[in-house]
Order: C-alpha cells, then structure tokens, then sequence
C-alpha cells in the first residue's frame, strides 16, 4: 500500500518552533538504539535487533530516519535522512514496509526519559525482526477482558505479579502461584480466552520484554520498573488490547530471575504462564475456585470488584450510546480489504458484541483513501479470521462536500471512488465511481 511519493521541503527541528522533529535529538536517539541493540549483540532472540530506524511526526507527517531508503524518497541532512510521507502510510509505534525498506517506525516526539526511550526503540526494534522469530502471529482483541469477571481476575493477577517482582525467596513465590491461580481462574471462566490471551502476549508481551530488558537497568531496578507498570495500567479504561505491555514483561523477567532458559523454548503455542508454572512446578489446584477465592482477599479483591460494578454500570451506558450511534443512527459504512492498513490507540478500544469493537481514535488506509478519526470513534468490524471486513462512522455533514466529514472525522477519497446511500435511509456506502 505504501506507494512513492513527491519529495517536499521540509522544516524540522528549527529553533523555537513546536511541529516537527528535532533533527539533533533524533540523531542522539538513534546512537542510542545502535548503543542498546549492540551490546545485545542477538544474544536475546538469537537475531541483531539493529536495523532501519524511522521517525515520523504524525502532526507534520516528515520523518528522519537512521539509513537511506531504496526509492530515494530521503535526502541527508545534519547526518540523518529526512523527507515526509505520503498519506497513504499511517503512522504509528510499528514495523512497516515504505519506499522499499522494512522500517521499525517510531511516532515522535519520542520520550524524553532516555530509559523509557530505548525501551521504546528496542519494543519496536523487536516488531521488526519479529517474523523471523517465528512465534505465531496474530492481533486478537481479547473481548473477555472487557467484562466485570475478567476484568477483576486480571486487576487481582496483575497485583500479585507485582508483588513477585519486588519480593524474594517464599514471599515471591506465594505471590507467583497467586498471580498464576488467578489466571487460569480468569481462563476457566471464558473457553478459549487463553490462547487468545497467548497469542496477544507473544506479540507485544515479548516486544515490551525486550525493550525493557535491553533498556539499561538490570537486577531490583528492572523488576522495580515492571511492577510500577503493572500498578501504572491495572486501573487501565481498556484491557482489550493492552494487557499484555504490562504482564508480558512481568513473567519474561520473573522466569529470567528463576534461571529458567526460556526464550528458545517460544513457538505460535506457547505460554508465559505455563513456562513460568513448569519452572516453579506449579500445577491447578483441584478446587480451582475456592482456591483462587481464597487467595485474592491478599490482595484486597473486594475493593476490586466494588470499582468494577461501579465500572459495569458506566460501561452499559457506554454500550448504549455506541449502539445509538454506530447500529440504529445513521452511519457511513467503508468497504475493507486485504490491503486495510490502520493505526489506533490501543488503550481506547470498546468491545460493541456481536459487531466488533469501538476505537476512539483511527487512522485508516484502503483502496478508497484515508479516514481519519480524531475524536468520537468508529466501528471496526472483522471477518472470521481476524481481517478488517468494514468500518462505520456518524453519517457526513454534507454527502456532497469534499473532502467527506462528520463529527470527528474526515475522509480523503482516491479518485475513481465515491458515497452512495446506504441500505438504510439516512445511510451511505464509499463505493466505485461510475
């Protein structure tokens, strides 16, 4: 999807001015990243995590980038190579393929903690050389996380994994054998929510891993820094998709602390969990339930369950206002195929069952254009096997005007490309020109 695009001037990292990237900082932060994936020198995943770099300013959409492209789309400057991309490339914390080079993208400004910046870097770093690792790909949403059940168990696991990152000898392992009785009581409660759960923790679980292994810190402080993560996102609005950022890294560091050697072992059905139970010898206790009841009063489970009632009956009145907008009010409704290519902020996402989930904010590229969804969401809806099938908006303002908008969005059409009314009074479909 990534096609060429017209090489512009550029204004980046000027004195005084507030858009666009500081061609300075993002050369320091690139000796940065080189610093990190060298000394790793492959030994984590067997793979050189260095590569091509690129940063890209969502507000201005230029880039400076550690290397050349191959379609001359960049030009050196100040020792980096900058230009800007073309509209048909979202910008996000991600690998992508453009102008012939298959980058580890980063948006800027980057973090101004240089920690939380390699960590950062070396996160993505990983996306990159991700498929060569061969762990199983995938991007499930994991709906179940979203309900009141799941959603304590999962609080009540994150808690006692941070407990075992910052404790040691029988205290540890007591909170390990919590935090492992409260996710398989999580997983019994939802058939096939464990392999979903899986799939989403090998992809940004063992990326998180690696940046925060390869960020700098080693011993207490490293497990120090998990476990605040844990305690920053176990009140998270959305667990959906982006539990994992926070237990990937608590149990890669738990069994790297047990000795365990581990990583070798990863493959499309492995699971953190179930390693980190087979080094401890852990096995499910018979009365699972009562078991898992009477660990979580350690973890103050009642104070729990009261903030996710309260959250239960905000949720319901969210669903509401969703299906009043997206099913019975008016709607754009966009075509998806296999081309789709979005980005989104993944603490913003809204299950709408059985139709598919609300993302607050969206960048989304297809045949027909760009749709960009700055506020008020959009409905994304999947095939079977995960695809993008479609997406809704609020119905246009004015179906005439160009580009395309309605409340919170804009939609750039390619040419050959139009709207139409919908099946619906008050619709309307993107379509084919005539």
């Amino acid at each position: 999807m990534h096609g060429p695009c017209a090489l512009v001037t550029l204004v980046l990292g000027l004195a005084g001015q507030e858009r666009g990237i500081a061609l300075d900082l993002a050369r320091e932060a690139f000796g940065e990243a080189e610093e990190a994936a060298l000394a790793d020198g492959g030994k984590l995943w067997g793979r050189e995590l260095l590569g091509p770099i690129l940063f890209a300013d969502p507000a201005t959409r230029t880039v400076a980038a550690n290397q050349p492209d191959e379609k001359e789309q960049l030009v050196e400057k100040e020792g980096v190579f900058v230009g800007t991309l073309p509209p048909d490339v979202g910008i996000a914390n991600t690998a992508t393929d453009w102008a012939g080079v298959h980058w580890t993208m980063v948006a800027w400004p980057l973090p101004g903690d240089r920690i939380a910046r390699t960590q950062l870097l070396m996160h993505e770093s990983f996306h990159r050389i991700q498929p060569g690792l061969r762990h199983g790909g995938g991007d499930p949403l994991n709906n179940h996380l979203d309900s009141e059940a799941g959603r304590i168990w999962l609080r009540l696991e994150f808690r006692a994994l941070a407990q075992a990152l910052v404790r040691r000898d029988e205290p540890r392992a007591l909170a390990l054998e919590d935090a492992l009785v409260f996710r398989v009581r999580r997983r019994a409660l939802f058939p096939g929510a464990g392999a979903k759960e899986s799939t989403f923790e090998r992809n940004e679980g063992l990326a998180e891993y690696t940046g925060l292994r390869l960020c700098g810190l080693e011993g207490a402080p490293l497990c120090e820094r998990a476990a605040a993560r844990l305690k920053r996102d176990e009140s998270s609005a959305s667990f959906v998709r982006s539990f994992a950022y926070a237990t990937g890294p608590a149990y890669g560091i738990l069994l790297d602390e047990l000795g365990a050697d581990w990583r070798p072992s990863i493959d499309p059905k492995a699971d953190l969990a179930a390693l980190l139970a087979h080094a401890v010898e852990w096995k499910v206790p018979s009365d699972l339930a009562a078991e898992a009841e009477g660990r979580s009063a350690r973890y103050d489970a009642s104070q729990v369950a009261a903030a996710e009632r309260t959250r239960a009956v905000e949720r319901a009145a969210l669903d509401a206002r969703n299906r009043a907008r997206f099913v019975d009010g008016p709607v754009l409704v966009l075509p998806c195929g296999g081309k789709a290519n979005f980005s989104f902020n993944p603490n913003d996402i809204t299950p709408l069952e059985p139709l598919g989930s609300v993302y607050g904010t969206v960048y989304l590229v297809d045949d027909w254009g760009v749709l960009d969804v700055k506020s008020e969401g959009a409905l994304l809806i999947r095939n079977p096997n995960g695809s993008l099938q479609a997406a809704r908006v609020g119905a246009p303002s004015d179906a005439a005007l160009r580009p395309v908008a309605g409340d919170g969005w804009s939609l750039t059409l390619n040419q050959g490309w139009t709207i139409a009314p919908g099946e619906r009074a008050g619709d309307w479909k993107v379509v084919r020109g005539k």
